[in-house]
């Protein structure tokens, strides 16, 4: 211990590494100097996709006859219509009971959106009828329930 220097100094622990300022004004300033700049852009950052899935959609936007969404057919938006006016709902009310926007109704109702398990549950629950299946129209419920 008698041979340390005083002007040695040991770090234990600690990493050297080098900084990183992000700032626009750091960045310029370090240009300016001389420094050495390093920038990396990341693909795809800020989005929140999980694949590239361009190439199915355009070909289902084309909607060509073999390739084509499927709708609601006109009888399940009959029954969905008619069930509504039945409890005395607007379209308004039954979008609020099942948590959805009132244009989802309106689409449903028209025949124009694409069917989604989710929310015919929603459906089939909140007017109380089936709406999938071969029993469409019957009163929702099992053998048991009247």
């Amino acid at each position: 211990m008698a041979e340390a220097d005083w002007d040695e100094v040991t770090v234990i622990g600690h990493r050297a590494r080098a900084s990183q300022q992000r700032s626009k004004q750091a960045v310029n300033s370090a240009m300016r100097t001389g420094a050495d700049v390093e920038t990396s852009k990341k693909f795809s950052a800020g989005q929140n996709k999980q694949s590239s899935a361009a190439k199915n959609t355009a070909k289902l936007d084309r909607e060509t006859e073999e390739l084509h969404h499927e709708h609601v057919s006109l009888d399940v938006a009959k029954l969905i219509q008619q069930g509504r006016q039945s409890k005395g709902f607007t379209q308004k009310d039954l979008a609020q009971k099942i948590n959805e926007k009132q244009q989802v109704i309106n689409e449903y109702e028209s025949g124009r959106a694409i069917p989604n398990n989710q929310v015919m549950g929603k459906l089939e629950r909140a007017l109380g009828i089936k709406l999938r299946g071969k029993d469409k129209g019957k009163p929702l419920g099992g053998p048991g329930k009247n």
